[in-house]
């Protein structure tokens, strides 16, 4: 799967998401979900896939899409995609466990993909949310909270969904201010996102 064989169709896309408690997996999880329905896809669920969020702890959430509706409830086992929202959880093996060949692991980190040190038959986007987010002072509690901007480099890579529908949740979601800065965390994260293609 290449990001260019993404688009609306009946195929189930699956999302998987990983960060810590208070980074906001599960809401990126849902605006995903939203955005995918103004898109098009006649199918959307989201759900946190492990337990309740505790600040710090990590947390795993999930979205399916598709052009049809959805009767899988179960856990995301072979995503299309993984998100990470904290680099540090890339010690752990379950979160890139699955992975589908050619699907897109999604990093936020200030090192481009190949520093990762990772290997695999998938393709890799790293992007620094986390700077982005500071320099635009999106704190929660003096914790940096990544979840609208990682949105940037997840559609950079993906090309699932349009920037347009991403903006139109967002601004459902928060105030004309509030909105507007995580629209500019979401478009410079973009705009700074490197992708490595797989080579096998």
């Amino acid at each position: 799967m290449t990001s260019q064989d993404m688009s609306p169709s009946s195929k189930l896309y699956e999302i998987r998401w990983h960060g810590r408690g208070g980074q906001g997996a599960i809401t990126a999880a849902k605006i995903v979900a939203k955005a995918a329905y103004l898109e098009g896809y006649n199918g959307v669920t989201a759900a946190p896939s492990f337990g309740a969020e505790r600040r710090g702890a990590p947390v795993s959430a999930s979205t399916r899409i598709s052009g049809e509706p959805i009767l899988v409830m179960s856990q995301v086992e072979m995503p299309d995609v993984v998100v990470v929202l904290d680099h540090t959880l890339l010690g752990y093996e379950e979160v890139t466990s699955g992975l589908m060949k050619y699907g897109w692991l999604v990093v936020n980190t200030w090192l481009q993909p190949k520093k990762l040190g990772i290997e695999g038959n998938f393709n890799i986007a790293t992007a620094d949310a986390t700077g982005i987010c500071r320099d635009l002072d999106i704190v929660v509690a003096g914790l940096t909270v990544v979840n609208t901007a990682i949105l940037g480099a997840f559609l950079r890579a993906t090309k699932i969904l349009s920037m347009e529908n991403i903006e139109k949740v967002i601004r459902e979601k928060f105030s004309n201010s509030a909105a507007d800065v995580n629209i500019d965390a979401i478009k410079r994260t973009y705009d700074i996102t490197d992708l490595q293609l797989s080579s096998t």
